[in-house]
């Protein structure tokens, strides 16, 4: 029983590192005329999933998505919780609907970094390797 004990919390432990890691390969950023330094993952999920549309000291809010790669997958991973398929199906019923229209999306770190520099309220992700010189990084707490 006690061995027992020790494999789940050595599994619990593990898993949790595996989270940890994969947010430390992923930036968010946002426009500089964001006010926040920082933002909640209840907030970057409902910005995403176009449930909220602004954050204080910001009149509108917009998610910036890449189509693609390394950055991409962990960030639907660890913020969203969804697949890219699955995330595309929702924002293209949310279209249908007339609710929203789905972001913009880019094939690449750099695209989405130039995208947020000049797009007002602009929020987005890239990859620690990422030029951020233009953009905001937001801590996600």
């Amino acid at each position: 029983m006690r061995a027992l004990k020790l494999l789940f919390a050595l599994v619990a432990l593990g898993l949790y590192g595996d989270t940890s890691a994969q947010t430390s390969e992923i930036r968010i950023i946002a426009n500089p005329n964001v006010d926040a330094s920082e933002i909640s993952r209840e907030e970057l999920l409902r910005i995403f999933l176009i449930t909220k549309t602004s954050l204080p000291g910001a009149t509108h809010v917009e998610p910036v998505l890449e189509t693609a790669g390394v950055s991409n997958e962990l960030f639907l991973k660890e913020y969203i919780g969804r697949t890219n398929t699955a995330l595309m199906t929702y924002y293209r019923s949310l279209m249908f609907t007339g609710k929203a229209s789905i972001p913009k999306s880019f094939g690449s770190d750099a695209e989405v970094a130039e995208y947020v520099a000049k797009t007002k309220g602009a929020i987005g992700y890239v990859g620690l390797s990422a030029s951020t010189a233009r953009v905001k990084t937001l801590k996600v707490r």
